[in-house]
């Protein structure tokens, strides 16, 4: 089985379905499963119970389990000094901190099978230092952090995690976002584009399988620094 979080909407939501896709066991997390267009299970991420919960009917299915994919998230694009408190509790405590729960809770699935992959999410604002993404690159370049050290603490299992950074891709995150925005951002990658949900998608595909089992704490940006 393959867990996906935030499955409901955008990346997580088109992971979910080109796994489904391919063939795959996929059970998707979101906080309304009345919103998953696949076996789900409800959970917030944000909240240490709720993904307890979740790990623990997960793990009452006793099916294995072949990658556990973090796609759930909040952006918000503020200076830092106009970021209320709110927005920066939620960012730290969604993007980060629910990483960590989710690792944590899931990863002893993996350790008893002695095999799996966690794929994490980043952003480029992280190697970019992007100007008006302050707090929400800093809660993702936690995760890069996190990722690095956990996937040292799991190698011994045979688990392997890795993150994936995008670019600017358009899902309900950049909403009110403009075309003339994602380009000036896009002109500072290695390859100058707009990437799109599919290529991300095609990222998750290697990441999961086999032909990677050389790639552990690694982040991948899509579209190069």
């Amino acid at each position: 089985m393959i867990v996906v979080t935030g499955a409901s909407r955008g990346l997580g939501k088109a992971i979910a379905e080109r796994l489904v896709g391919n063939g795959e066991d996929v059970v998707g997390l979101a906080r309304s499963v009345s919103a998953l267009d696949v076996e789900g299970v409800e959970c917030d991420v944000s909240d240490y119970a709720s993904v307890k919960n979740a790990a623990r009917e997960i793990k009452r299915m006793k099916r294995p389990m072949k990658a556990f994919i973090n796609a759930a998230g909040v952006a918000s694009m503020n200076m830092a000094v106009t970021t209320d408190e709110s927005t920066v509790q939620k960012l730290i405590q969604t993007n980060l901190v629910g990483t960590i729960y989710c690792c944590q809770l899931f990863a002893p699935i993996m350790l008893r099978q002695k095999q799996g992959s966690f794929i994490n999410f980043s952003t480029i604002a992280v190697a970019l230092a992007l100007k008006g993404e302050s707090v929400y690159a800093a809660s993702k370049a936690g995760v890069e952090s996190f990722s690095r050290t956990f996937a040292r603490e799991m190698a011994d299992f045979n688990v392997r995690v890795n993150c994936i950074a995008p670019g600017p891709i358009r899902t309900d995150l950049l909403r009110g976002i403009t075309d003339e925005q994602i380009d000036k951002i896009t002109s500072r990658q290695v390859i100058p584009r707009q990437f799109h949900k599919a290529d991300v998608c095609d990222l998750v595909e290697l990441l999961i399988d086999d032909r990677a089992a050389s790639l552990s704490g690694q982040v991948l940006n899509v579209g190069g620094v």
